[in-house]
Formats: C-alpha cells, structure tokens, sequence
C-alpha cells in the first residue's frame, strides 16, 4: 500500500519528512526519536540541538512536531522560551489552530500578555476561527492586563460561536470579569450556567477574595456541593491576602479534617498564615509534615515559605539552616532570608547576606532592595544604598513597587545623613505617594530642618492630599527636635479639630517629650492623664530624660518606678536615674542601682558606633582595641586631644558615673565609642571628606562639645546619628543649635 506523505531514507532515523499538505500518521510522529527528547530539554542549548535533530529528520515540515517543540517552549519551568518560539512561528507557512492556540498561550502567559490580543488579530485577519480552546488564553490575557473593553468583545464571540457552555471557557469568563472589578458580570456568568462544578465556584471565590469581599467568597464556598483541593487552596489564600490569618488558619484545620490531603499551594499559603501571625507551633507541625513526605521536601516553594515562618517568628539559625540546605536556590529564597534579617533588626546579617547574593550570580529584584534599603538606612551603611539607587535606575524601572522604592531611597538617604540626596530623590518622583511625602517629612525632621517639614507640609495640601497619623508624627516630632513649643501645641490641636485624626501614643509621646524637654512636667502629666490608653516605655523615658536635664530628682524617682514597672528587664531605666544620682553626687544611690542592676543579671546597653569607608561599614564600642588598625587609632585619638586641649575644650565629667578623680573621668570619656569612629573616619579619608557616625545610644554632652571643635579643627563636616536625631558639624557648630 502506497504512503500518502513522500519520504526519503536516512543514515539514522527510518524517514525523512519532506514538505507536504498533510502530517504523516501520528502513531509514526509520536514514536519519533527526536520528539521524544524535548521532554528531556532543560536549557536553550539543549532545545536548540534537538531542533537541530528536527530539521535534519524533516520533522520540522509536520506541524504535529513544530507544535510540540512549540508547547516546550511557552511552558518549560526552566528557561523562558517564548522569543525562541516566537523565530520558529515565523518560519512557518501555514500553523494549523493548535499552533496558533500554543502560540496564544505562551504571550498570554508572558509578562506582555497584551501581545496575545495583538496575535489574536492576526489570526483571525487571516481566517482562522478560535474555538474552545482559544478563548481561555485570551481571557486571561483581559485578565492579566485588566483590558476588560476587549474581554467584553471576546465574550460575545464566544457566545457567536457557542462555546459559553465550555466548562474552561466559563470558567475564564468568570475569572476575566473578577480580575477586572466586574464582580457582578462575574456572578451574571456564573449564575447564566447550570454548570456549578468546582471549577466555576472556585473561579469565583478567587474573584471575590481578589477584591477583598471574603464574606461573599466564604459563602460561595460554603455552598460548594463538593470541594476539591484547589477550591480550599482558593479560599484559604483569599484569607490570607486579606489579611485574615487566623481565618486561614482555622481553615486549613477544617481541611485537614475533612481527609482532603494539601497540596503544594496550600502549605505556602498556610506557612505564610503562620508567619504573619506569629503561629510557630503549627508551622513546626507543617514542617514536620514536610519532612515526613518526601514530595513536599523537595519543593522549593515550601522550603521558602518555611524559611519565612522561622525567620518572621525569630528563629533565623533554623531559618538560615534551611536556607544552606538548599541546592538550587531562587530569588525568592534569597529575599526570604534577607527580609527575615532586617525583620529581626539583624541588619549587617541582611547586608552580608545580599553581597553574598550578588557574587552568586543572582540578580536581585524590587522584593531584595525593600528589604536591603532599610538595613542600609540602619547601618548608614550610605555607599551600598548609592549603589542600590544606581541599580534602582538601571534595572527596576517599570516595576510595579516603583514608587515604594523611591520612598525607602528617600528614608534610606535621610537616615544616612545626606538629607540633601533625600530631597533630590522626592523631587524626581513623577508620582508620589502619601507613603513618600511621610518619609520626606520625617527625613527633615531628623535632622533638625523643622521649617522645610511643614513648608513640604503645605505643598503636600495643595497637591490635594490628605495627612494621615503618620504626617502628624512627623510634624510633632519636627516641633519636639527644634524645640517648638508653641506650633507642636497648634499642630497636635489641628490634628484633632481640624483633621479628625485620633491621637495615638506616638503623637502623644512627641508632645510629652517636647513639655519636658521645657520643663514643663505638670502640663505633661496633665496630658498623660488625658490620655485613652496607658503612657509606654518610651514617654517615661522621655519624661526620665528631662528631668535629668533640669536636675528634677523628685520626678525622676517617680518616673523612673513607672518605667521600671512596665519594662522592668529594661536596663536603661536603671542606668538613667544612676545618672541623675550621679550628677547630684548621691553615691551611695548609684551604688545601690548598680547592685540592683547586677543582682537582675542586668547589664547597661554599651555605646556602639559605626561608620561606612569605602562600603565597609566598622563598628566600635567604648575602649575598642579589636579593630585590625586599633594603633593608628588611638595615635590619631591622641593627636585630637591635644589640637581639643591646645583649641581649649575642657572635658565635661558630669555624665561619668562612677566616683573618681577627674583625669580618670576625662580619660574614660575619650575612648567613647563616636570618638573612635571619627579617629577611624579621619584616618582612612582623604581631607575634606565628611564622615558620618551613627550611634546606637544619645550622644554625650562632651562628645558633642568635642566633635563641634574636631569639625572646625580638621575642617570636615561631620554628621552623627543618635537614636533619636541627626547632627550636622560643621566649622564648629551644630545644626541642633545645643537643643537635644
């Protein structure tokens, strides 16, 4: 019997396939050779070679095989093959519908899903009908671009050629109009069919979820006749996108009950329930879980969302355990641990663990530098956040996190002490965000400029947005560092009459802090008194701090029993009222609190400061001689004494606790940690550079006397980070103006 296709023999294969009007038989194409290592191709060079084998055997002249390599390529986990696909759909003459349908589904599913409408067009331009199989992708092209106007038309050529009865194609109508914000032509498309299959319902619970109507995803769900693992998933992640993790979690339970065994999707989702509301006992049974079943051990999605849970709930050595553990890691692996860091205020951690990332060889992306910025901004770590801001402008353009980067760049800046950088970054915002006029205003004031915070202030009212609680933080705490009484009382009124805005304890401890810093305690505890909740920590603290600085005992020794009493594991408490003690000279008072200290096993918090040279940053505690160039430090330490002694700065000793002769006290004083930081900064500096400290800890009153003078002495500015503000040295002056 004659074959209907012409063939010739080859050397290796059976048949070579020569161009014709039809495919050969298919239990011929299916059995071929060369077909059957696509299934094997993991990178472009291996597809290329197979393609290679396709064209020497003729396979490429059948579109059975040009479909299948095709299909690797628009679906391939490993590479993304869709330009490759899109040079061999060129080169075809006449693709059939299956070539076209496959063509459709790798645009849709590329990150320019609109191409597949634009394909689309040339198809039917053409003469090709769609058919059931069509519609899908191109719904979720209208999805994924949220083009709802041409969803529309794609829904009436479905109904023109019948296919609305298709279980997939009512499926993605439903999914088309819920991505779009179309809930009620979502539920008109569901409520059109009797078809109420688990497909369609879950269709729909994703589109509810999606817009944050769990109440009317619940129900639907409630109402499934039955339920799959993909319908749980759906409810389960609708919670947890809307923040409803105790809900997800509670679910999750429900599922279990029932036997229906989770999947992948439902883990991550579970595990990151668990993270964000700190469930670490039932993430430990989820791991347990994972470790028992050797499918879920080796996927790289749970292993993430597990090195989530563990870093978030404070347990990085198992986080990071995990982390090692991984032979192939992601981006998402990467970020997982980096976030994990900076959430656990491990910031040189999260550095570290970045420039390991980048000499890997993985590009990081908007996710990585959310998480980078900030311990940037810790650390001051200044030349890392410029090289990120370089990265930002090059490769992260279009994302869609475009304007939160700009922000943490403008925090990042302003807590690196470049306020100026901060300000050049907010004007270059071609839209900007409530978030990045905040940061701006917080940026400024920081460092002390209260009369750009509130001119920024009226500019962000004439561009017509509204301030929220934050905006007020900012503007009370620019008041309270500036030491603007009168304005802080207007703004803190304004908030509530004119703004309606409720004030929270952040708002109240600006204004505490700002009566007492004026020594105005009786108004300050007619406010506490006002207040709808208990004052915290941080505004006896503050309270504690004024009256050291007007030498209230009285106070002190009350404020100081309320601090104790809400953070009694709080060493600085203790440490505050042993220096009021010792500025009083009350002795035997510090001796006492020393010993309640050491009794507790309780120990004061050491200054630790740090500076960044040439992206390294140092760090240095008081007396430190563990730094590699320790002698030319304290020979530089010894050099500044002398041009302070010869200048005529004589050391104040009033902040030293212990009882001693004044040249021990001097001599404690100029080992303090921000005075080894500036001796490394002006070592390893070219003259004329400014340094920049920050501190963990305020910053003494005879350091910031000292480094006034070192600022005039070797002409540098030096700017200098305490834990609550900036200060700008220049020429022998503060930007603080001594008001601290």
């Amino acid at each position: 019997m004659a074959l209907s296709y012409p063939l010739t023999v080859s050397l290796s294969y059976p048949f070579h396939f020569l161009p014709s009007s039809c495919d050969p038989p298919y239990d011929i194409l299916q059995t071929h050779p060369s077909l059957s290592l696509l299934s094997n191709c993991k990178t472009h060079q291996s597809l290329r070679e197979t393609h290679a084998q396709m064209i020497k055997t003729g396979l490429h002249n059948t579109n059975y095989a040009l479909s299948k390599l095709l299909e690797l390529c628009v679906v391939s986990p490993h590479f993304d093959g869709l330009p490759y696909a899109i040079s061999v759909f060129e080169t075809i003459q006449e693709p059939n519908l299956l070539i076209w349908n496959t063509m459709l589904r790798g645009h849709a599913s590329s990150s320019d899903p609109v191409s597949a409408l634009e394909l689309y067009l040339r198809m039917v331009s053409i003469g090709h009908l769609p058919n059931a199989y069509t519609f899908p992708f191109l719904l979720k092209s209208c999805a994924k671009s949220k083009t709802f106007e041409e969803g529309r038309q794609i829904h009436a050529q479905v109904l023109k050629l019948g296919c609305e009865l298709d279980r997939y194609v009512h499926t993605s109508l439903i999914s088309m109009y819920a991505r779009n914000g179309r809930l009620e032509d979502a539920r008109k498309v569901f409520d059109s069919s009797s078809q109420r299959d688990v497909v369609s319902c879950t269709a729909l619970i994703t589109g509810y979820a999606s817009r944050g109507d769990v109440l009317s995803a619940r129900k639907v769900f409630d109402e499934m006749p039955e339920r799959d693992v993909v319908s749980w998933n759906a409810m389960i992640t609708g919670y947890v996108e809307n923040g409803s993790y105790e809900e997800a979690l509670e679910l999750f339970k429900e599922m279990m009950r029932t036997n229906v065994r989770p999947d992948e999707g439902t883990l991550v989702s579970v595990l990151s329930a668990c993270a964000q509301s700190g469930s670490i006992e039932l993430g430990r049974e989820i791991h347990t879980l994972v470790d028992d079943d050797h499918g879920f051990g080796s996927s790289l999605k749970i292993v993430n969302g597990l090195i989530g849970l563990y870093s978030k709930c404070g347990d990085v050595e198992i986080a990071s355990g995990l982390f090692e553990g991984l032979s192939c890691k992601d981006v998402v692996s990467w970020n997982t641990l980096i976030g994990g860091y900076t959430h656990m205020n491990l910031y040189k951690e999260a550095l570290l663990l970045f420039q390991e990332m980048l000499r890997s060889g993985e590009s990081p992306n908007d996710v990585t530098m959310l998480s980078v910025l900030p311990a940037c901004a810790h650390l001051g770590a200044i030349d890392i956040g410029r090289w990120i801001h370089v990265y930002i402008d090059k490769r992260l353009k279009g994302v869609t996190n475009g304007s939160a980067l700009r922000t943490s760049l403008i925090d990042m800046y302003a807590k690196c002490g470049d306020i100026e950088a901060a300000h050049q970054v907010f004007n270059s915002m071609l839209s900007k965000s409530l978030s990045s006029w905040n940061a701006m205003i917080f940026g400024f004031a920081m460092h002390g400029r209260a009369n750009a915070a509130f001119d920024l202030f009226s500019k962000m009212r004439n561009n017509g947005f509204e301030p929220d609680d934050i905006t007020f933080v900012g503007l009370l705490s620019a008041c309270s560092h500036s030491g603007l009484l009168d304005l802080g009382r207007h703004i803190f009124k304004s908030m509530t009459h004119d703004y309606n805005i409720t004030p929270k304890l952040e708002h109240y401890g600006c204004m505490i802090d700002l009566l007492g810093h004026s020594g105005l305690f009786k108004e300050a505890e007619e406010m506490i008194n006002t207040m709808s909740m208990e004052p915290d920590g941080v505004i006896w603290c503050s309270l504690l701090k004024a009256c050291k600085m007007h030498g209230n005992l009285e106070l002190a020794e009350s404020f100081a029993q309320k601090l104790m009493e809400i953070e009694p594991e709080n060493s600085g408490s203790y440490v505050l009222l042993s220096n009021i003690y010792a500025a009083a000279g009350r002795w035997e008072d510090v001796a006492r609190i020393r010993a309640v200290l050491n009794g507790k096993g309780m120990k004061k918090v050491p200054g630790c400061s740090s500076i960044e040279i040439d992206s390294v940053v140092h760090e240095f505690i008081i007396g430190d001689k563990l730094h590699l160039q320790s002698r030319e430090i304290y020979r530089m330490l010894e050099e500044m004494d002398v041009l302070l002694e010869e200048a005529g700065f004589v050391p104040d000793t009033s902040e030293v606790l212990q009882e001693m002769e004044e040249e021990w006290k001097e001599g404690a004083l100029r080992h303090h940690s921000e005075k080894l930081a500036i001796a490394f900064g002006l070592i390893s500096t070219k003259p004329g550079t400014k340094l920049t400290v920050v501190k963990n800890l305020r910053v003494c009153r005879n350091c910031h006397e000292a480094t006034k003078l070192i600022s005039k002495i070797y002409k540098r500015e030096i700017v200098a980070r305490d834990r609550t503000r900036f200060h700008h040295f220049r020429d022998g002056v503060c930007s603080c103006c001594d008001y601290w």
